[in-house]
This record gives structure tokens, C-alpha cells and sequence, in this order.
């Protein structure tokens, strides 16, 4: 359900100063974030060719006490085997994940995980996406244990934030996002300008 895109895109990572500088040198590797509410499941996550946002997002997490200096790193992804959610196929494809893994849960007696909104205030969009990223690790998990290929990149549109303007359908906080989940997808990090 994915498609070989073989393009590069620029992303940034909005991170501490002191992992950035790190990272950049190859001293360490950037993050692979693993928490239950992850907008795309497990992944390094990136910023598409919007530093400021990256920014805007590192310092939102230094005002909650998440990082000590806010800084972004850049980032050359090579898509690879992208699950790109912004292929019609790849959604229908995405629902039919939903249903298994809906089952699945149903079968064991647990509850779905649901999405909701942020007790730190990040925004009123429900970021703090649990039922989501439960969907993208349990797709993981089956392609898998299916012996099929695994994603290198999953690469979602998100709206989010106020409107632009009054009336307006287009929200200021509206971005692309990328996990990367094969670190091998990372071309090269560098310091952005």
C-alpha cells in the first residue's frame, strides 16, 4: 500500500540545543520517539521544510519544561518506502487497519485508546493522538509479522491551530510531518540557517 518515492525532502527537528550540536557532529543520534501518542506512531519526527514551526515546537516544549534550550536541526530524508498519507489508497488502506486492529482490542476485552486535547495547552486539535498512534505501531506490527517490507517513512498533512483569518478554512498551525522510522532514511543533518 505504499509507494517507492524516491525524493528528498528537508525536514527539521525541533530538539535541545545540546542533542542538536550532538546529533549534528554524529556524536548521537536524533530521538526515536516511542510515546503513546505519537501523531504517526513510533518515529523520529520532522518538521517538513518548516524550521520555524520545528522552532515553535521546541520552544513550546522548553515552556512545559521538556527542554532546556530550544534549538532545530535540519535533516535530508530520503522518503524510501513511504506511507504517505496524503494517497487516497494508502487512507482506505489506513481504515482497513483501524477495522483489524479495532477487532483485535474488541477480542481482548480492552478499550480503544482515544485521541484528545492536550492538558498542557499545546493546541485544541486533540495532539495528543493515542488512538492514531496505536494504529500506526499495530500496522507496523503486522507487516511484521507478515514478513512484509517495512515503512522507512510515514509523511501525514496535518491541520491544526486557529484560522488563518475570520471565515477562513485554512489554519495557521496547518503542516507536514514526517516519522522517520528507518534511521538509515536520514541522509544528513546540518545546522539551518
Amino acid at each position: 500500500m505504499s509507494r517507492l518515492t524516491p525524493s528528498f525532502v528537508l525536514g527539521y527537528h525541533g530538539c535541545d540545543r545540546e542533542v542538536g550540536m550532538k546529533a549534528v557532529t554524529g556524536e548521537v543520534p536524533l530521538i526515536m520517539s516511542d510515546a503513546k501518542h505519537d501523531w504517526l506512531g513510533r518515529g523520529i519526527y520532522f518538521w517538513e521544510s518548516d524550521r520555524d514551526r520545528a522552532l515553535e515546537w521546541a520552544q513550546w516544549k522548553h515552556s512545559v519544561g521538556w527542554c532546556k534550550d530550544p534549538f532545530v536541526v535540519g535533516a535530508v530524508i530520503n522518503l524510501g518506502n513511504c506511507f504517505d498519507l496524503t494517497i487516497r489508497e494508502n487512507l482506505d488502506f489506513l481504515a482497513q487497519v483501524y477495522d483489524a486492529y479495532a477487532a483485535v482490542q474488541a477480542k481482548s476485552g480492552f478499550p480503544l485508546p482515544i485521541n484528545r486535547d492536550s492538558a498542557k495547552g499545546a493546541s485544541k486539535n486533540k495532539v495528543m493522538r493515542e488512538l492514531d498512534c496505536a494504529v500506526f505501531n499495530y500496522l507496523h506490527e503486522i507487516i511484521e509479522q507478515g514478513g512484509g517490507e517495512q515503512f522507512d517513512t510515514i509523511r501525514g498533512l496535518f491541520v491544526e491551530g486557529e484560522a488563518a483569518f475570520p471565515g477562513s478554512e485554512v489554519f495557521r498551525l496547518t503542516h507536514s510531518q514526517i516519522a522517520v522510522c528507518n534511521e538509515k532514511s536520514i541522509i544528513g543533518i546540518f545546522l539551518p540557517r
